[in-house]
């Protein structure tokens, strides 16, 4: 549950595609699947195995508790950059947080 609402893993799988930016295509190619598959996972007709479930955890850097909606945080990958680089994104986060532009209404 996040927020008190449960989180279906078929509901995040399509948020974390739309709000990346891409197509179930794209996200088919890059998980080595058809585009069928990516739709019966949206549309919660069928569930990807278990090893699915981890490969499309680490495309979308988060945890396949994440995906099924047992934790709350995301967590961004910044292996490959410098500690400057790392810096910056904290700072970057912490503006978000501050301002108004960075919140869902």
């Amino acid at each position: 549950m996040i927020d008190g609402t449960a989180v279906q893993l078929h509901d995040q799988i399509k948020l974390l595609r739309i709000n990346r930016g891409i197509s179930q295509v794209d996200l088919a190619n890059a998980l080595g699947v058809t585009k069928q598959s990516v739709s019966n996972w949206e549309n919660d007709n069928i569930m990807p195995s278990i090893e699915m479930l981890i490969k499309i955890a680490s495309y979308f850097s988060v945890t396949p508790d994440y995906l099924l909606g047992f934790e709350k945080g995301q967590s961004i990958d910044v292996s490959g950059l410098s500690d400057l680089q790392i810096v910056h994104l904290r700072l970057l986060i912490d503006d978000l947080r501050k301002n108004s532009f960075g919140k869902e209404e």
